[in-house]
């Protein structure tokens, strides 16, 4: 039997999961969560085979909960309505065995994680793609500004915390928004957090 936990803020959505799941012959949903704090708990507590992760929910993200997971001994799988490269990036590195989008088919749900307990590694074939195909344009100074923007800086703190002068700030801005293809701060943020490239 494989035993699951089941991460995810929707409670329409984590109960119909669970119904899901627990239609299968060799398959128990032995826990379910709202949040990535309450999921960490829970595999620790149960010691399920697999715990299925949202991303973005309260207290803790899925990509936190499943970084701390890490080599615990359960398989996490990832899933989420963001085909973003910088999450899924940053599931890989967290160690999650599987990555799907929420309008996959129903059915391929516990077609996937018989695959992972078989050791196999399952992700969205239009993410693998897309994480692939595209690299973050920005160099590390060039991001730092950026979060630094993100955080509500102006120009003149900028260039205090970085100590730099604000002419160096406003061209690091500059090649920013032109490497972003965008033409002001809040487009380039909106421009990086939709890649998922905010780490």
């Amino acid at each position: 039997m494989i035993t699951v936990v089941i991460a995810e803020d929707q409670r329409m959505l984590l109960g119909a999961l669970a119904s899901l799941l627990d239609l299968e012959e060799d398959m128990q949903v032995v826990g379910t969560a709202g949040n990535g704090e309450d999921a960490v708990k829970l595999v620790h507590l149960r010691q399920p085979d697999i715990c299925i992760m949202d991303i973005e929910m309260p207290l803790k993200s899925g990509l936190e909960a499943a970084e701390e997971l890490r080599g615990q001994g359960c398989k996490i799988m990832i899933l989420t309505t963001f085909a973003r490269p910088g999450y899924f990036e940053r599931a890989l590195k967290a160690g999650a065995h599987g990555y799907l989008l929420k309008d996959s088919p129903s059915e391929e749900l516990a077609t996937s994680i018989r695959s992972i307990m078989q050791g196999r590694r399952i992700y969205a074939p239009e993410l693998v793609d897309e994480a692939y195909g595209e690299e973050n344009p920005l160099t590390p100074r060039e991001k730092e500004v950026l979060g630094l923007i993100a955080d509500g800086k102006n120009t003149k703190e900028i260039a205090s915390e970085l100590f730099l002068t604000t002419g160096t700030v406003r061209n690091y801005i500059s090649v920013i928004l032109d490497k972003l293809g965008v033409s002001n701060r809040i487009e380039a943020i909106t421009r990086f957090k939709e890649k998922g490239w905010f780490k």
